[in-house]
């Protein structure tokens, strides 16, 4: 089974963190929390927390199989870290699976990896998406080579659905 990094931190979007994780646990998958620093605890916009695993400073991406970023305002909070945004373009430099749900793309942007991609997250942030050079799909799940994106915490099951799929070709 896959091993996937979590990149997240303080005011992640509960629902777009807990129901995909507890789905790729279910099945068989290893996630491994990664962050700002190893060992501490992150809080959800909702009350939810989680402890880091590992500290994304010294972490290669060579380390995981995909890469699961969920929404909320983590996204935003982790743009601003040199080390957070190698670690994502690492995944796309290696073509690996990214999970990116609601806010996510912003971590993408700052990464510089989506000109030429389809995708779709929080209406918010639609503009600055084409803004990066990809094209905006409004739909619950969108796939783009290695990247599948969704837009808002009802688009989860088919989030769930597109990203085990994808794991699922890399047996």
């Amino acid at each position: 089974m896959s091993r996937i990094a979590v990149i997240i931190t303080d005011m992640f979007e509960d629902v777009e963190y807990q129901q995909p994780a507890e789905a790729f646990r279910k099945a068989g998958h290893e996630l491994v929390l990664v962050g700002l620093s190893a060992g501490s605890i992150v809080k959800g916009e909702h009350g939810a927390v989680a402890t880091i695993d590992r500290a994304v400073h010294d972490l290669p991406a060579d380390d995981f199989d995909a890469l699961f970023i969920p929404g909320g305002y983590s996204p935003d909070r982790l743009r601003v870290d040199p080390d957070a945004v190698r670690f994502v373009k690492e995944f796309f430099t290696s073509n690996k699976p990214v999970f990116a749900i609601c806010h996510a793309p912003q971590l993408l942007i700052t990464a510089q990896v989506l000109k030429g991609r389809h995708l779709t997250g929080w209406m918010s942030i639609v503009q600055d998406i084409k803004n990066a050079g990809a094209e905006y799909v409004d739909e619950e799940v969108v796939v783009d080579n290695n990247l599948v994106s969704s837009r808002k915490p009802a688009d989860i099951p088919a989030f769930i659905r597109e990203a085990l799929a994808m794991l699922a070709k890399q047996v």
